[in-house]
């Protein structure tokens, strides 16, 4: 079993402990450098302290902050001079003409780091959008089934990653793919979007799951070549291949199939907490790579009773670490619990691994459960 939720709660604190320490640094620095003024021998100077006070604040603080610490030190080392009479001397001079270059400096910091900050968040707000318009979220029942769908994007600043999953009714039963596009950035969302487009037009078309995946193979194999020239461009992070599981649940079957061409293998719940890992036999390799190697999809079958739940999602969930390098074991941690609906499930699973990781994930979370009622 996995570690209970108590133990893992402090590695959050501390990440929140951090950051409140460095957000009222130069607070202190300013009090420490009026304290060493006062009890240290006048030829001794605090400017190293006023000085760095706007220089801390300057990527941390808004302007406003910026701008009130930098008054506050100039006002500190004046009141220190002021103190022992020497304000106008040329030394004390020297030093006030120097805290208050400084933070005039720490002001131009703060700007160009919001202007850069912004720059990014726009560029970041860009890609999530287009993302988001093509994996909208499934209706919660579909075919019968419950569904529930979850994206989690890593923390600020990460690059957007090429997670995926889709949801369709057809004449064949309810059919999904879950999926991890090789790669980073604009390059990975537009894969994204061909993977969805091309796995709804095979969903609806294709007789078997095997054939569903052969179609997403060539259209990989289309977008690659036409890519071909894109992809020499450093800026495009998209490699050609993605992890992918697809799955098959026909109409009143109480079964399902699966196809898992080298993506993290889906869990299934039973009703009573009981943990089954749905392993493939025989490792397949990514769609995208049929030129290393060849073989024909087999879609492996499982019982799927009532009550029972199917968690699909990519390795943002299993590779998630915390402090100390310590992945988060899906399987390890959702053993023996029972969870109402396949929504309770994810928000948990959100929830849990956002405390693991101490608020700091660096890879985008692709999420989606199945239960049958």
């Amino acid at each position: 079993m996995g570690q209970p939720e108590g133990a893992r709660e402090p590695v959050g604190r501390r990440f929140s402990y951090a950051r409140t320490l460095v957000r009222v640094l130069p607070v202190l620095l300013i009090a420490i450098g009026l304290f060493y003024d006062h009890f240290t021998p006048r030829e001794f100077t605090a400017v190293p302290f006023f000085t760095a006070a706007p220089l801390v604040a300057a990527p941390l603080f808004s302007l406003h902050g910026t701008v009130i610490t930098g008054v506050a030190s100039v006002a500190g080392i004046t009141a220190v001079r002021l103190h022992y009479d020497d304000a106008g001397h040329v030394d004390a001079i020297t030093e006030i003409a120097t805290v208050a270059t400084v933070a005039v400096l720490a002001v131009l910091i703060n700007r160009l780091v919001r202007r850069s900050d912004a720059r990014l968040a726009t560029a970041r707000e860009i890609a999530e959008a287009a993302q988001r318009a093509v994996l909208p979220v499934p209706q919660e029942r579909i075919g019968g089934l419950e569904i529930a769908a979850r994206y989690e994007a890593a923390q600020a600043g990460a690059s957007i990653g090429g997670d995926l999953y889709a949801v369709q009714d057809s004449p064949h039963g309810v059919r999904l793919i879950v999926g991890d596009v090789r790669g980073k950035g604009l390059g990975a969302v537009s894969a994204v979007a061909v993977l969805i487009g091309a796995f709804r037009e095979a969903a609806e078309q294709e007789s078997t799951l095997e054939a569903v995946a052969q179609r997403l193979e060539r259209a990989l194999a289309r977008e690659s070549t036409r890519r071909e020239a894109a992809r020499r461009d450093t800026a495009v992070e998209y490699e050609g291949f993605v992890t992918a599981v697809l799955a098959e649940f026909p109409h009143g079957a109480g079964r399902a199939r699966i196809v898992n061409r080298g993506h993290p293998s889906p869990l299934l719940l039973y009703a009573d907490g009981t943990l089954c890992t749905l392993d493939a036999p025989q490792p397949a390799l990514p769609l995208g790579m049929e030129d290393l190697a060849t073989w024909p999809d087999r879609a492996e079958e499982t019982g799927f009773p009532p009550g029972a739940m199917l968690l699909f999602y990519t390795d943002g969930l299993s590779e998630a670490r915390d402090a100390r390098g310590v992945f988060y074991d899906p399987a390890e941690r959702l053993s023996g619990r029972v969870f109402s609906a396949p929504r309770a499930l994810l928000t948990t699973l959100a929830e849990e691994v956002r405390r693991h990781t101490g608020d700091r994930t660096t890879d985008d979370m692709a999420l989606l459960a199945v239960r049958r009622p």
